[in-house]
């Protein structure tokens, strides 16, 4: 399955489904007033386990449906003014993760038995967040092994 648009391209491997979008942009704070002009970024979701359709931008409403053997990617594009920041200045997509990096306390919402990683990074001059969630964390190193496949599929074009 190839999934593809807003300079981003990934060929999923077989057992993979997947999903591009643009994130929703957030609600306004209480009293403040929304702008006409409200910036959207791409969110790249992919999953070993069908996605549903309503799911947050760091896979909430996918990730409760996650079994033992299943894994999800969420690849969240930031703001052109963040790839010069401290928090991406690491260059390219990691491709190679460490399972010793995998835990619980990586998660955006802990589910036990889960495990998640998080990493920021700028490629083609584009701030990026990829956030993995694991549905075993005592099978890490095979569900990794999965992940590095999927990431290795994955173009990131610069933005004319």
């Amino acid at each position: 399955m190839q999934v593809r648009g807003f300079g981003i391209r990934a060929d999923l491997p077989r057992g993979w489904e997947g999903a591009l979008r643009t994130a929703a942009p957030e609600p306004p704070a209480p009293g403040e007033a929304r702008t006409l002009s409200v910036e959207t970024h791409p969110v790249l979701h992919a999953g070993t386990f069908p996605l549903p359709v309503d799911r947050g931008d760091f896979g909430s409403g996918a990730v409760e449906t996650m079994r033992e053997g299943d894994t999800f990617v969420a690849l969240l594009e930031y703001g052109p003014q963040e790839a010069d920041t401290p928090l991406f200045e690491a260059q390219g997509l990691p491709r190679r993760l460490d399972p010793r990096r995998f835990s619980g306390s990586s998660l955006q919402r802990v589910i036990p038995g889960q495990a998640g990683y998080q990493a920021f990074f700028t490629e083609a001059g584009r701030a990026f967040c990829l956030y993995v969630v694991l549905g075993a964390e005592e099978d890490k190193l095979v569900q990794v092994r999965r992940v590095e496949q999927m990431l290795a599929s994955i173009v990131i074009e610069p933005t004319t």
